[in-house]
């Protein structure tokens, strides 16, 4: 393993706090972790719909507007819609709290983790494997929503390779950029973390879909961003520089 691909897992992982993103690259990798989560639960549970990954979401409604079956004109509809909610919302945090980072990401995983326990309360409360439609479509809205305030807060933040969700754009770095390519260097490490994060999360969320409560991966999910919020507000609380820093 190369000097440089060690030091980018480390710099993901174990950053310097006085650097210039402090914490929050571990912090953006989690929040990926949570929508490998929910978009195992929303698609092997909700009916082939995708509540984070939006570019998935627009081919699955392609696909029901074709007549496919097993796909929802009116759930992918409505998870487009709420992740837009969650994204204006998101928009607004950032508008207020762009000038102290550690701020807007503990306020803004803080109102994501609400709308992931009300998630959570309905998932446990249908208790089946399949949700009646009523708790089929509030769970779609809660999750869009907390998944577009999630995206909005990471874009703002705008940490190198860590968008939460988006995953196309770093396979194609790490390609096209690598020596094999004529390019500079891929910084490999530090993209294949998201990209592998983003398939943990799956993989966990699929096997407590289908071997544990099918709201589990709910559960870890509202868990990990309850984290991600207090850390940030308590690394932040004494203004490092890091909270100012602009990408």
């Amino acid at each position: 393993m190369s000097t440089a691909f060690r030091a980018d897992l480390r710099d993901m992982f174990l950053p310097d706090r006085t650097g210039k993103h402090g914490p929050l690259p571990p912090l953006l990798v989690s929040m990926t972790l949570v929508s490998g989560l929910v978009d195992a639960f929303s698609y092997l549970v909700l009916g082939h719909v995708f509540v984070a990954n939006m570019t998935g979401n627009i081919v699955l409604l392609g696909f029901a507007l074709a007549g496919a079956p097993g796909f929802s004109i009116t759930a992918s509809l409505a998870a487009l819609a709420a992740f837009v909610v969650g994204a204006v919302l998101g928009g607004r945090f950032s508008a207020r709290h762009r000038d102290h980072r550690a701020r807007l990401h503990s306020y803004a995983a803080a109102v994501q983790a609400v709308f992931l326990a009300v998630a959570v309360l309905l998932a446990a409360l249908a208790d089946t494997g399949t949700p009646p439609a009523g708790y089929r479509y509030g769970l779609i809205a809660a999750l869009g929503i907390s998944m577009g305030l999630q995206n909005a807060s990471a874009r703002t933040l705008a940490i190198p390779d860590l968008t939460t969700t988006v995953v196309t754009l770093t396979i194609t770095g790490i390609a096209a950029d690598s020596a094999l390519a004529g390019g500079a260097g891929s910084k490999a490490g530090r993209r294949l973390v998201p990209v592998a994060t983003m398939l943990v999360g799956a993989l966990i969320g699929a096997l407590l879909v289908r071997h544990a409560q099918v709201f589990d991966p709910l559960v870890i999910a509202l868990a990990t961003v309850v984290a991600g919020a207090a850390t940030s507000h308590l690394l932040g609380r004494s203004d490092p520089s890091w909270v100012h820093a602009r990408a």
